[in-house]
């Protein structure tokens, strides 16, 4: 006689238990792909080809009333009277997104290359001269991103120390989907970029703050949105890249193939950084609001509900991407993976967190080809959003 598998049951992760989401993604993606959370009151999504199609869609899945799974969790955060770009819908969002892309084509991108490059080996000088197992989160992985984000937004070099205290403050709060709740940071941010403002109005300069100035003279709420943009590249273009690294780093270690591999071919970590962006799928899953009833999988959600999209169940999904979809192929041959969204709101910052990845991890292969870390005494970042970690100790290796 056979046994039933379990029922299938998503449990919102947060610090320790993002370790090993992958059990539940399976069982929710093969048992019951259209799942509903009953203590929370919301769907979730766990199939490629059904988060794909929900992305497609905006005008079902709406991002007008937040990416939480929490109802009027907007107004809660304050943004609900002038929304920011992650949570408008076309044509609104696609207006104020063709007023940003200048600052985020491959040419802007690839412009601050050297800089970044500069930057991650004066952290390695600084891990090569430390005592015993430093954290490479602390020493490396978290200061890159807020450095890039720093210089895209045009932060003076004399500010950088207090943009990264802000910076971290608003991620911690951010990873737990309340960012605004780092109230002395959130205060002292937008009074630092109200007054970068009005400098930039004066003295235009080579960022992204001087490209808003310009394209936003004439309307009245350039300033609001401006600060809502720069408040959404600190709170997500940061724990996301380091999601994305630390993750990087563990399969490394894992495979010392692999890792010997992508140290001895320069053309494949390109292939690999995709791999590791599928696999870690930083930000693990985001809400939309159903703005029509939608019939799926033999079931109906009412208009106004709530769907959890799980791009980590997504991007491992074997109906997409074949049996082998939980590890590491860099001939993979598969769709698009969905790391960064699709559609209108697939990052608009991918292209930097791309280029963090590969002069990163080149960098890092340099200098210390035969690199580990203690994935197990790890810590993961808390946050039911974004999976991270939080800790991870690093040795340099023989």
């Amino acid at each position: 006689m056979s046994i039933a598998p379990p029922p299938a049951r998503f449990l919102p992760r947060g610090a320790e238990s993002w370790r090993d989401p992958y059990a539940m993604y399976a069982a929710l993606r093969d048992h019951d792909p259209l799942h509903r959370v009953e203590d929370g009151d919301y769907w979730v999504l766990s199939r490629y080809d059904d988060v794909l199609d929900a992305l497609r869609r905006p005008e079902v899945f709406s991002s007008r009333k937040g990416l939480t799974v929490v109802r009027d969790d907007m107004a809660a955060a304050g943004v609900d009277v002038a929304p920011p770009l992650v949570m408008l819908d076309p044509p609104e969002h696609t207006e104020f997104r063709s007023l940003l892309t200048r600052g985020f084509t491959p040419r802007r991108v690839e412009s601050v290359a050297d800089a970044v490059r500069a930057f991650v080996r004066t952290r390695l000088d600084a891990i090569a001269a430390a005592n015993g197992s430093p954290d490479i989160v602390a020493e490396l992985m978290r200061p890159l991103p807020c450095f890039v984000v720093a210089h895209y937004l045009g932060v003076d070099e004399a500010d950088r120390e207090r943009f990264a205290g802000w910076t971290q403050a608003i991620v911690q709060a951010g990873a737990k989907g309340h960012a605004l709740d780092a109230h002395k940071a959130v205060g002292e941010l937008f009074g630092y970029f109200g007054d970068l403002i009005e400098r930039r109005r004066a003295h235009p300069a080579d960022d992204t703050v001087s490209d808003l100035v310009r394209v936003l003279a004439d309307d009245p709420q350039a300033a609001v949105r401006i600060l809502g943009f720069a408040f959404t590249m600190i709170a997500g273009g940061n724990d996301t890249t380091i999601g994305l690294l630390t993750t990087a780093a563990q399969l490394l270690t894992e495979q010392p193939a692999l890792r010997a591999r992508v140290a001895s071919e320069p053309e494949s970590v390109g292939p690999f950084v995709e791999e590791a962006l599928r696999l870690a799928s930083p930000v693990q899953g985001l809400a939309r609001t159903l703005t029509e009833d939608l019939r799926l999988h033999g079931r109906t959600v009412p208009a106004g509900a709530k769907v959890l999209l799980l791009y980590g169940s997504a991007n491992r999904d074997p109906r997409a991407f074949g049996p082998r979809a939980d590890e590491v192929d860099l001939e993979r041959a598969t769709p698009q993976h969905l790391a960064f969204g699709y559609g209108p709101h697939h990052c608009l910052g991918a292209a930097a967190a791309r280029l963090q990845g590969r002069i990163a991890l080149t960098e890092l292969l340099t200098r210390f080809p035969a690199f580990t870390v203690d994935a197990p005494r790890g810590t993961f970042a808390d946050g039911c959003y974004v999976r991270r970690y939080e800790t991870l100790p690093f040795a340099a290796g023989g």
